[in-house]
């Protein structure tokens, strides 16, 4: 067997940076402003810390400003709601983005949905997923749109391919299955309830790994020449897979790190200043 395909996400991200870069002194050169993405972050959980402040290096390395808004871990679903609807009627503001997860008190789901539909860059409003799902105009939930851009970037022929997503969450498992679909492959969707799990994973050609728990999914259970994509990353420095031999059983894999996380970033910076250039029109 040939050696795998390594899907680089990471070496993928900073070219789209350079692009990104152009993309953004053509916007500031035209309105003589600078494209802003809003973080929300609530509570002091360190993990969401790293990740927003890895997302305000990002903006920074493209020429965006990011606007870091931080809540304290008492802040209520009333304070929360408030704080995304002043940012939602900030012009300057192209892009918001509530870092998960949030407090137990606070309704995530009615947070998130009140962000604007034109500023949900992160892809997660209700009302994005369905405009998505049926093939309309939508910003992509991050994760899963990275993971698209990085399949098509490599050439990974999708239609009539039988893909399994291990996981079923709003932001990633249940987007990516929709988006697979719309790309005219055969999606099987599973998680970590479904019986006899190895059998799905056995059958894919492309397989997802969105489950959320570390080394959950086995290598022993992948067929020879599949693509593998692990979408997970903890604290462990793996992924949702176990990765143990990949490179003697897929024709394709993604990294952990440097996969699939590195393509989140890359799609949230790309997709908030497509938000800012069609604020211009």
């Amino acid at each position: 067997m040939n050696k795998p395909l390594l899907l680089d996400g990471k070496a993928l991200s900073l070219e789209k940076e350079m692009i990104l870069k152009e993309r953004v002194q053509k916007i500031k050169s035209a309105s003589g402003l600078t494209p802003i993405l809003a973080t929300l972050l609530v509570g002091d959980d360190p993990a969401s810390a790293t990740y927003v402040q890895m997302k305000a290096n990002a903006c920074k390395r493209v020429g965006m400003d990011s606007e870091r808004v931080y809540l304290p871990e008492n802040t209520t679903t009333e304070q929360l709601l408030q704080k995304i609807q002043e940012l939602n009627q900030n012009p300057r503001v192209q892009g918001i983005l509530l870092q998960h997860p949030v407090p137990s008190q606070i309704n995530e789901r009615l947070c998130q949905d009140a962000i604007f539909p034109e500023k949900d860059v992160d892809g997660v409003t209700c009302l994005g997923f369905g405009r998505m799902a049926m093939g309309e105009a939508a910003y992509g939930s991050a994760t899963p749109a990275g993971i698209m851009t990085l399949l098509h970037h490599y050439k990974i022929e999708l239609a009539g391919k039988h893909a399994v997503v291990v996981g079923r969450s709003a932001i990633l498992g249940k987007p990516m299955a929709a988006m697979l679909l719309n790309a005219n492959a055969t999606v099987t969707i599973c998680h970590s309830r479904t019986q006899n799990l190895s059998e799905h994973v056995r059958q894919a050609d492309l397989l997802v790994g969105a489950v959320g728990r570390p080394r959950f999914i086995q290598s022993s259970w992948i067929k020879k020449g599949c693509v593998v994509v692990d979408a997970g990353y903890h604290p462990e420095k793996c992924g949702d897979i176990d990765l143990t031999g990949i490179e003697n059983i897929c024709s394709a894999y993604t990294p952990v790190p440097g996969g699939v996380g590195p393509m989140t970033i890359s799609t949230l910076i790309d997709q908030t200043v497509q938000a800012a250039e069609k604020a211009l029109i």
